[in-house]
């Protein structure tokens, strides 16, 4: 068991600009998903992403990203560089967060 350790990292939550988006996509929002889950496996692998999901619940869906990042302009970066945000898809809001128990 580990001790407590309190880490400062980033999250971001990304809300869609619509609620269609998440279930009846036009084609292009289905390309932006497509490019954004990509773009979180990438830094999955490279160790920035340390998880990312939804939420999903009719109506308020919105997923967060949790980066493993102390640096608030490497997080602003990857969430304003997340092809979600980039491409007006879905809205993103950076909050500093506490890994308590990890």
């Amino acid at each position: 068991m580990r001790a407590y350790d309190p880490l400062m990292a980033w999250m971001y939550v990304i809300r869609p600009v619509r609620a269609g988006v998440v279930d009846d996509p036009t084609e292009a929002e289905a390309r932006i998903v497509g490019d954004h889950f990509a773009y979180l496996r990438r830094l999955r692998a490279e160790g920035l992403v340390r998880l990312a999901g939804p939420s999903v619940v009719a109506g308020d869906t919105f997923g967060i990203v949790l980066l493993d990042t102390e640096d608030e302009n490497v997080a602003r970066t990857t969430m304003e560089s997340d092809p979600a945000v980039a491409g007006g898809v879905m809205r993103g809001e950076l909050r500093p967060f506490r890994l308590a128990v990890y």
